[in-house]
């Protein structure tokens, strides 16, 4: 018998799972597909969720002669043999060309395909569970159109699921029972993934194939067979750093919810050091001068955490992503520090003032160097106005203060010493 996925397998784009933002009804892909007039194409997505099922209808919309690569196994002689095959009796009207994983294929294999993608010759439609911005020749890039397929909901795997079932018990001529809990479940734990669900669907009837339909499907066999697949998770890869990037937006933006959701998925994923790097990062960025307090606290925590190590590193991270989700925010120190760094880099600025150089050596004074600088702690306040930044930008301001208890308390400090101090 053939595996469920593939008997599965729909036939036409009405029929596809999923993907409603570019396959749905009057969306662009779908247009696309029934005009018949087919682009260089780049499907961009994890696995399981239609990319290569779209690729296959596509192929038998077309009058094009199909070709299938797979860039992990393909090599220049098979490019080579495609290429040969143009213009004759049997590719008159072109070929389509689907070349699953690219982002497998080196820079001189992908550039041997372009000069026949340009002419029109060949029709690529590429796929890749890596973003291609990244991992595409540029050139490949700039001819193509590049369509993002996301994770399926799990209200359209349900569909799926309930569909396997019933198909299976028609394969094999016996009626299935099971229940909405274990469907359900299956639907949720596959992490949108398709052809997981389908696969989880064929490996729980294995008993219904065998001849045993006495025994009943349980959840136990089912979140064995599933295992941990719910959570997406690559350690260097797209989705890495779209849940890192979720975290920290998550705690910016005082969601304490949330960034407990996402610590969740990379805990889940066994992944320690990320979140303890980019809570440490995001105490001084986001939080910063508003609690300055927190950085220490979170410094704290992170070692515990990863002297405890997983799972009770759990704990002491949820205290720092509590600690900051909740606490005030305030980006005045990134923000005082990238505009210096713009100044230095740019070349806006001009020699250290003559009194703030070095005078600690002989012949110093001789120079002018430090002769008139004046010593803060021998006037009211440890505060006495002199010039400390380059002549050339001299009246520039870095830092502004947060509006925050904190900042506008220390901003009043110094606005009364200054005043003071100008008034004397």
């Amino acid at each position: 018998m053939r595996p469920l996925a593939d008997i599965m397998r729909p036939a036409t784009i009405d029929e596809v799972v999923g993907q409603h933002h570019i396959i749905g009804e009057n969306k662009i892909l779908n247009r696309i597909i029934k005009s018949g007039n087919i682009p260089n194409m780049i499907f961009y997505g994890p696995s399981g969720i239609g990319k290569t099922t779209v690729a296959n209808i596509i192929a038998k919309n077309t009058n094009k002669e199909f070709y299938k690569l797979n860039a992990t196994t393909a090599s220049i002689a098979d490019i080579k043999e495609i290429i040969n095959s143009v213009d004759t009796l049997f590719n008159s009207n072109g070929i389509l060309l689907y070349l699953d994983e690219i982002q497998y294929f080196n820079k001189k294999q992908q550039q041997t395909l372009l000069d026949f993608i340009e002419t029109g010759k060949i029709t690529l439609i590429a796929s890749t569970t890596e973003n291609p911005y990244f991992y595409v020749f540029n050139a490949i890039l700039s001819r193509s159109t590049i369509f993002e397929f996301k994770p399926i909901s799990s209200e359209d795997i349900l569909k799926v699921v309930e569909r396997a079932f019933i198909k299976i018990g028609e394969e094999y001529n016996a009626e299935i029972n099971v229940s909405d809990e274990i469907k359900e479940y299956i639907s949720m734990s596959c992490g949108g993934d398709v052809r997981k669900a389908i696969n989880t669907v064929e490996l729980c009837t294995i008993d219904y194939i065998s001849g045993d339909s006495k025994r009943e499907i349980s959840l136990e066999d089912i979140k064995i067979i599933s295992q941990r697949s719910s959570n997406r998770y690559d350690r260097d890869g797209d989705v890495h750093y779209n849940i890192l990037s979720a975290f920290q937006k998550s705690i910016r933006g005082s969601d304490e919810n949330a960034a407990l959701h996402y610590l969740a998925r990379l805990i889940d994923s066994g992944d320690l050091i990320s979140p303890c790097r980019r809570l440490l990062v995001i105490a001084s960025e986001d939080i910063g001068l508003s609690y300055p307090q927190a950085a220490s606290i979170v410094k704290s925590l992170v070692d515990s955490a990863l002297q405890l190590g997983l799972p009770e590193a759990r704990i002491p991270l949820a205290n720092a992503v509590i600690l900051l989700a909740t606490a005030p925010k305030s980006n005045s120190a990134i923000c005082a520090i990238d505009a210096a760094l713009s100044d230095v880099k740019n070349g806006s600025f001009s020699d250290i003032p003559p009194h703030l150089k070095d005078s600690h050596y002989e012949g110093a004074k001789k120079l002018g160097h430090g002769t008139e600088y004046i010593y803060p702690h021998g006037h009211p306040d440890n505060y006495v106005q002199q010039q400390y930044l380059p002549d050339e930008i001299k009246d520039r301001v870095y830092y502004k203060y947060g509006n925050n208890k904190y900042e506008q308390s220390i901003k009043k400090y110094w606005e009364d010493i200054k005043k003071d101090e100008k008034k004397g």
